[in-house]
Order: structure tokens, then C-alpha cells, then sequence
């Protein structure tokens, strides 16, 4: 994969396995296998729809329109043509893609905008879907079963708390097993020569590479473990540019398409960074937009929102809280919900008002082979919905965390304020420079902040001082 989601991993239910092996279907060779091509997927048609409840679907059609039709036109002409591949845009602001087994094919809108041609959507196109036609997903799976490895859910929690913050709980099936080099190595290969059979100039994959480059500082801290997994960069950099020159030289490609203004005019408006509607945090307060609801975030917690639940954790990671809407019509059946869930013996109950809100204030614990962990719950109803806010530590650090737990919780509240409702998203905003010079000078034109200029450079695939020319379009961002 291009760049993993780095805060989830994989969590599968184990399929039936009989050791075998199998043909590749792109080297031809014999290669150890416990999939079979059905399982395969079967393993993709499972963890699809956690994926899409996870992260939800970006919604443009015109988007949609165009990865549908680039993605088809490749699988044509790829090994695994006989696949029925599915191409999604998820709504996540991570610079991201990934496939699944079985014809799966995820961007995220945050690659999406990092693109500026056609071309280099193309490549890193024909890489996720090399990583499908070579198998690879099957491969690392089979490798990980037969070592007897675990397979693990990331959170902001620590492992103490694995089971309170995992999303699989929720219906989760995300697909994340660790490639190794080789297979990074054989889908850039697949990506140019895939891209190129289709049209496009391979060379714009590569220069790709220099925009994830320059991710990597920030990478290294939001989406840890990227450039431990992948190829480094410039080494993908060089190979890619002299694979594009061989591939055309190939096919006797001689006018390659890129088609950079058509895609940076497809891209005009989209949703650049974090959608406060999915909840944002401002001043070290909690906001839902969309569900009008507001809390405070403890000093020096860290938070991870996603659609499906909203997890906070300590900064040296020995508590966890976790906000998520439970399936339960009352807050009776919620409460018991909670305690069967997690296998909680309780300790006390009792019905509590927060803010105007009816709730069931629990205290409850769970054994572990080694420690008692120690759980206040508020079970909240609302506005038609019923919000389950648990928090977790050891048995030992209860009475430490206990008034940080109540005040977070005991402070949730209805969001009332038009300023907090009504916040608006970043946009990629499309603008024609209007006089030749730098792209420094295009972005000032423009009246970027100068603590944006790099972002939007690197956005642009260009630095500050590069040229460019009147009439050339960039981006730049609204909001």
C-alpha cells in the first residue's frame, strides 16, 4: 500500500485453512498459500463494510464517476482481470490508500487532494491493484497463520485496554497486514506498467514518491510506521522514473497522458483536512456539529475521532475514555449492554441527571489474568439518541482518575452555539496564477498565511521558489 491507515490495523475472523500452495498469478510461480482464491474474497467481502461504517464514503460523484472508469480500464489489463473490483473514496483527511483482497480499492479524500494529475492517481492506482493481482494480502496472511501471529486493532490505548478500544467490537474487519519490501517493490512495478498499458505517464508516479517524502516529518509522528514498512522514497523515486522510460519504450508509448488541469478541476472543492462535521476539537473542548453535543478533553489527553466512536487517552496511557452511541432503545437495556459487552462484574448503579440529560452512572470492574481493571460508565440519553461513555483504568489508578472521568463526563452537554455548529470545512480551492513567477509569489497573490506556505507547496507537488507560468492553475485552500 501507498501509505497505510496507520491508527487501524487488521481484525479477520479466521477462515477454515488447509495448507497448500498456489500458483501466482503474476510471477507464475509456486508459492507457499492457505487461502484459496475464494477465501480470498470472502476475506475482502467481510471487511468491506467495517471499512465503509468506519471511515464513511466521501461523497462525489464526479470523483466517484472517475476512479470507477480508470479503476475498470486497469483491471481489464490486469493479471486478475476475472476479479469484481470495487474503487472507494473514503472520507479520511490521511494521505492513504490501501487494497483488500479480492478486488478492493480505498483512497482516501487526503490522497486525493495530494494528487495533481491524472497521471500520478494512475500509478498509485495500478500499485494497490498490484498488491491484489500478486496476492499479496493472501501471502502476509498465510506467512502470519502459519507462525501462529496475532493480529491486533490499533487505538490510542495501550494493550492493558485493547479490549475496551477495539473496533471490531463495532463490526470492524479492516485488513492491514504488514507488507514487506519485496511485495512494496513488485506493486510499484505492477503500478508502472499497469499505468502505462492504460495510457498514462509512469514518470508522474515517481514524482509522487517526492510529494510522500515530504510528508515524511509529519508522517513520522500522525501515521507512525509508514517509512518503516515501505521502500524508502527516493530509492522508489529512481526505480519508478527508469521502469516508466522502459514501459514506454515497451509499448511504443509516445505521447503518454498526465493531465493535470483536468484533474486539478475535478478536485475544485474538496474537503482539505479534518470535516468538523464528523466533530472537531477547538480549545481543548470536544465539538459534534451534526449530533449538537459538546465536552471537554482532559489537559494532555490524546484523541482519536472516528465515526464509529471517539477515544481519548491518557498521555502515559494508563486510562482510557471512549465515547460511542449505543444500539439500544433505553438506557436500562444500554447499561445491561455494557456490562455483557465487556464482561463487567458491577459495583454500583445509579440513575444520575447530566445536564438535563437522564442517565445510568456505573461503576464496574473486569478481571485479567494479572490485574482488575476498573470502569465508570455514564449511559446518557438525548436528543432520540443514547451516548455510552465508558472509562477504564487499573483497579489502582481509580481513585486518581475518578474526578478527571467524572468531570469529562459529568460536563457533556447539548451544543447550542451557532458559531460551533455552523464551522465550515477547508476546501481545495482551485485558482489560475495571474502572473508568471514563483509559486511563493502565485500562493501570496492568493493572500496564503505565511505559516501555510509549505503545506501548500507540498500539496502542489512543488517547492516555494519552482516557476510558474500565467494561466497555470494551482491549489490553494478556502476556510
Amino acid at each position: 500500500m501507498i501509505l497505510r491507515n496507520l491508527k487501524y490495523w487488521l481484525l479477520l475472523v479466521p477462515f477454515m485453512l488447509l495448507e497448500s500452495c498456489a500458483t501466482n498469478p503474476v510471477t507464475g510461480k509456486k508459492e507457499f498459500m492457505l487461502l484459496s482464491k475464494q477465501q480470498e474474497v470472502a476475506m475482502g467481502e467481510q471487511a468491506d463494510p467495517g471499512i465503509v461504517n468506519q471511515f464513511g464514503l466521501y461523497d462525489d460523484q464526479q470523483l466517484q464517476n472517475f476512479i470507477d472508469r480508470k479503476g475498470e480500464a486497469m483491471a481489464k489489463i490486469s493479471h486478475r482481470p476475472n476479479l469484481d473490483y470495487e474503487f472507494k473514496i473514503v472520507d479520511s483527511p490521511v494521505v492513504n490508500a490501501f487494497a483488500l483482497p479480492g478486488g478492493y480499492v480505498y483512497f482516501s479524500r487526503g490522497i486525493m487532494a495530494h494528487f495533481n494529475n491524472e497521471a500520478e492517481f494512475a500509478g498509485v492506482l495500478g500499485h494497490e491493484i498490484g498488491h491484489i493481482t500478486a496476492r499479496h494480502s493472501a501471502q502476509q496472511y498465510s506467512k502470519s497463520m502459519a507462525a501462529q501471529l496475532g493480529l491486533a486493532v490499533g487505538s490510542v490505548a495501550s494493550e492493558t485496554f485493547r479490549e475496551f478500544s477495539d473496533l471490531a467490537q463495532t463490526g470492524v474487519g479492516l485488513l492491514f497486514l504488514k507488507y514487506g519490501r519485496d511485495d512494496e517493490r513488485q506493486s510499484d512495478k505492477l503500478g508502472v506498467q499497469y499505468s502505462t498499458e492504460i495510457g498514462y505517464d509512469a514518470h508522474e508516479m515517481a514524482d509522487f514518491f517526492n510529494t510522500l517524502d515530504r510528508k515524511r516529518e509529519e508522517a513520522e509522528q500522525e501515521i507512525p510506521g509508514f517509512l518503516s514498512t515501505h521502500p524508502h522514497p527516493q530509492d522508489r523515486y529512481q526505480t519508478v522514473k527508469q521502469l516508466a522510460t522502459q514501459w514506454q519504450q515497451k509499448l511504443n508509448v509516445e505521447d503518454p497522458e498526465v493531465n493535470r488541469n483536468s484533474y486539478l478541476r475535478m478536485i475544485d472543492g474538496l474537503v482539505y483536512g479534518e470535516d468538523p462535521k464528523q466533530g472537531y476539537v477547538e480549545n481543548k473542548v470536544f465539538y459534534h456539529p451534526v449530533m449538537k453535543f459538546q465536552y471537554p478533553i482532559p489537559e494532555g489527553w490524546n484523541l482519536q475521532n472516528t465515526p464509529q466512536q471517539v477515544q481519548m487517552a491518557s498521555e502515559n496511557g494508563d486510562a482510557l475514555m471512549i465515547l460511542t452511541l449505543s444500539g439500544e432503545s433505553s438506557l436500562d437495556a444500554a447499561a445491561k449492554a455494557v456490562l455483557s459487552n465487556y464482561n463487567l462484574e458491577p459495583v454500583k448503579s445509579d440513575r444520575i441527571n447530566v445536564n438535563g440529560f437522564p442517565a445510568i452512572a456505573m461503576v464496574a470492574d473486569q478481571q485479567q489474568q494479572n490485574q482488575t481493571l476498573r470502569t465508570l460508565t455514564y449511559v446518557i440519553e438525548g436528543d432520540g439518541r443514547i451516548y455510552t461513555f465508558i472509562a477504564v483504568t487499573t483497579i489502582n489508578n481509580f481513585n486518581t482518575y475518578q474526578p478527571i472521568f467524572q468531570r469529562t463526563m459529568g460536563d457533556f452537554e447539548r451544543l447550542t452555539d451557532p458559531a460551533k455548529i455552523n464551522v465550515e470545512p477547508k476546501r481545495i480551492d482551485i485558482k489560475t496564477v495571474a502572473r508568471s513567477g514563483t509559486l511563493e509569489s502565485a500562493l501570496r497573490y492568493y493572500g496564503t498565511d505565511e505559516d501555510d506556505l509549505h503545506e501548500l507547496s507540498v500539496l502542489n507537488g512543488m517547492s516555494l521558489t519552482d516557476r510558474v507560468e500565467k494561466g497555470m492553475l494551482i491549489k490553494t485552500i478556502d476556510g
